[in-house]
């Protein structure tokens, strides 16, 4: 056991977080994965849950993996792989993949290996490095907003811009965050005014252009509209999951009917995946609910920590770029759970099923640990890396 610790560097309290969060997904994903089985017809339990572990087990090699490379290489990685990402995206929208008989644009098919990737989740992980670089490379400097357009904002809104067809609640959560992190990283306050209003100005066109031309972006607009509407008249008809999942919470009482023996996972869409804390509040009731809560506070808790002891201006700015959003996105799908926020179809991290969240999330972690594990890094050579001798480098 000494030997497989002497390997680990980091943080060892978001080692131990990840690992209890990963162990208490099993029983929830076995249980809820039943809708998938005698519901849609698809697998068997034992199978999903098998396939849960698989994507977990190859999300800590991911970590392990990342968390080895010193995390300098990440500034120039971001120049590096935007344009990628930015083609992954075009590509994404030209074909998306129809999703359990929804027209779900934001996944491409992995060849060889049949597994849905979510191209926006990569994208968001991608923009927050590049982000992060670019404050910390200008944190001595007068920033001037028009310089800044180019070089940041031209970049982030084009992501944003191919995000947002089949992904609005993604593309809503990457933009505060970079607000977040722009004005952690000392963008001027004025500036980041200006870019909310461009921001909130840009969303306005989308939504008229897509009702001008419906067959461009089928449903995406009227999803969003009927969520909300749905959301907020107490006594229109409310979504169906909604109610199920409402259910589920009202059955839960303080310590739950025990594991496995939620009856709403029968009726629930999505049960194992964007309604998963629902499951959790009938099975593990109020008790389990407020545990899964103060693990994600704990896990929030020791990414500041990892911030603020952070060497450089580069990796408080990282470490805050990709961590929060994990942390965000579980507060989000438990909000939804419970009815406090409409329908968004954010995952729960580490907990959910699903390959892409898995695995970026795991990548956002080993980044945050690479963070932690390093302790001579200085400003100079992160920011002084060109990108293509990184490339160099990890051909070499």
């Amino acid at each position: 056991m000494k030997h497989i610790f002497r390997h680990i560097k980091g943080d060892r309290a978001i080692w131990a977080i990840v690992t209890v969060l990963a162990i208490f997904s099993f029983m929830p994903i076995y249980s809820a994965s039943t809708n998938l089985v005698y519901v849609v017809g698809n697998g068997s339990t034992l199978g999903h849950l098998v396939k849960h572990i698989v994507l977990l087990i190859t999300g800590f090699a991911v970590i392990y993996g990342v968390h080895k490379i010193p995390y300098r290489y990440f500034s120039g990685g971001s120049v590096l792989m935007l344009p990628v990402v930015v083609l992954l995206l075009i590509f994404t929208l030209a074909q998306g993949t129809t999703i359990g008989g929804a027209n779900a644009s934001r996944w491409i098919r992995i060849p060889f290996v049949g597994i849905g990737f979510q191209t926006s989740t990569l994208a968001g992980l991608v923009l927050m490095v590049y982000v992060a670089r670019y404050l910390a490379k200008h944190k001595e400097k007068i920033i001037s907003f028009k310089e800044s357009l180019l070089q940041l904002w031209l970049p982030v809104g084009l992501v944003l811009i191919l995000i947002l067809p089949a992904n609005f609640s993604t593309t809503a959560i990457v933009f505060f965050m970079i607000l977040l992190v722009s004005f952690i990283g000392g963008y001027p306050l004025k500036y980041i005014g200006y870019i909310l209003s461009i921001g909130l100005v840009s969303f306005l066109f989308f939504i008229l252009v897509a009702k001008a031309f419906p067959d461009a972006m089928p449903n995406r607009v009227n999803t969003w509209k009927s969520r909300i509407e749905s959301f907020s008249q107490p006594d229109g008809e409310e979504d169906y999951q909604v109610e199920k999942a409402k259910i589920a919470i009202a059955t839960g009482g303080v310590i739950g009917k025990g594991p496995g023996k939620s009856v709403q996972k029968n009726f629930l869409p999505q049960s194992s995946s964007d309604f998963i804390y629902a499951i959790i509040v009938e099975e593990y009731g109020f008790a389990g609910a407020v545990v899964v809560i103060f693990i994600y506070f704990l896990l929030l808790f020791r990414i500041l920590i990892t911030a603020k002891k952070a060497t450089t201006i580069f990796a408080t700015l990282l470490v805050v770029g990709v961590g929060i959003p994990i942390v965000f996105q579980a507060m989000i799908n438990m909000a939804v759970a419970v009815n406090i926020l409409p329908v968004t179809g954010q995952t729960l991290p580490l907990i959910s099923s699903g390959g892409t969240s898995i695995w970026m999330t795991c990548f956002a972690l080993g980044m945050i640990l690479s963070v932690s594990a390093s302790k001579n890094e200085t400003e100079e050579t992160i920011l002084d890396d060109n990108p293509l001798d990184i490339l160099h480098e990890t051909i070499d």
